[in-house]
């Protein structure tokens, strides 16, 4: 096993940093941020590279300063940004559950927020803004739905499991429903917010996702030493001093909320947040939930996925979920042979 480095901070403070973890957050930063500038660039209006870093230094002509700004650079931002947040989440739940199937596509929130989007559309006829706003609702209260029936003095995880995949099942009938009484528009809307989709994203999205991931975020990252606790069991937490129940909870509503808000802002893309945190685990070989490596992994997966889905197919632009679809379900299909060859399912 590889030996952490401990460094000391001139406070007296004592941080363990692993190598191969820094460097493998560093190079996923790199690739997350170098896709995203080749995104920058592609479309009609295609930009090199280099135009594209000078235009976002300032040194750009008036037709790429308005590409750039105002049309492309968001839809990116919000991508890294859903990507994270989305990956975060599901490392937690994953944590939480001691289960690498504990994701939200799996417990039932994306399902959640589906319903409370679909309920603004089809039974108010409400915007984008009112649509947003139904999802994280939806998000929220399935979130707590799932954590009130999963409790028996306390929460355990094949309980938290068993519970959102019974939830799910039961919204994924409302979703069915909601579509059928939709009329014609109204259910086209539907169809393509649940695909999850980056199309139209502007500022007005992105702002609302950073403020909430800027704050959970780096909770998410302050509570790691708890978190790897819970994973060795209630008790042995219980006897390092971890206050159990309070850590989970603070950390199940950290993750039903940034799955909400990255829901609200791209609609339900699935298969980032099963997966993201399982590839920075073994990509980093580290125990834990590794939350700044999935936060990093996450928003690469999304960014290479909305260029695959944007520059891949010619004149035909996919929908990113579409894409996330894809490669999360052959990536499922390679996690349960995984799990049952080690007798874990």
């Amino acid at each position: 096993m590889r030996a952490a480095k401990a460094i000391r901070t001139p406070g007296g403070l004592s941080v363990r940093v692993d190598p191969r973890a820094v460097l493998a957050v560093l190079l996923l930063l790199a690739v997350a941020l170098g896709v995203a500038v080749v995104l920058v660039g592609s479309g009609d209006f295609p930009m090199a590279p280099g135009e594209v870093v000078a235009t976002l230094l300032g040194d750009g002509t008036a037709a790429q300063e308005f590409i750039v700004h105002d049309v492309r650079l968001p839809r990116v931002l919000v991508a890294l940004l859903v990507g994270a947040a989305l990956a975060v989440g599901g490392a937690l739940f994953q944590s939480i559950a001691r289960n690498p199937l504990g994701s939200p596509d799996v417990l039932g929130f994306a399902q959640g927020s589906s319903v409370g989007a679909l309920t603004v559309i089809v039974l108010f006829g409400g915007g984008s803004f009112a649509t947003a706003g139904g999802a994280m609702a939806g998000g929220l209260a399935t979130g707590a739905a799932v954590y009130l029936l999963a409790w028996k003095r306390g929460v355990h995880g094949y309980r938290l499991v068993l519970v959102g995949i019974g939830i799910a099942a039961m919204l994924a009938g409302a979703i069915h429903y909601l579509v059928t009484k939709a009329d014609l528009v109204d259910a086209t809307r539907a169809v393509l917010w649940m695909t999850g989709s980056l199309d139209g994203r502007d500022w007005s999205h992105f702002w609302p996702l950073l403020a909430v991931t800027a704050v959970l975020i780096p909770l998410s990252l302050a509570y790691g030493r708890p978190l790897r606790m819970l994973e060795m069991g209630d008790d042995a937490a219980y006897a390092l001093g971890i206050r159990v129940e309070r850590t989970r909870a603070v950390l199940t509503g950290s993750a039903v909320l940034l799955t909400a808000v990255a829901t609200a802002a791209a609609g339900p893309i699935v298969f980032v947040a099963l997966s993201a945190p399982q590839l920075a685990r073994r990509l980093t070989r580290s125990p834990g939930p590794n939350v700044a490596a999935s936060a990093v992994m996450g928003a690469a997966l999304l960014v290479v996925a909305d260029w695959v889905a944007t520059s891949a197919f010619g004149d035909r632009r996919l929908p990113v979920g579409v894409v996330t679809g894809v490669l999360g379900g052959v990536y499922l299909l390679w996690l349960l042979v995984t799990e049952r060859k080690a007798g874990r399912i």
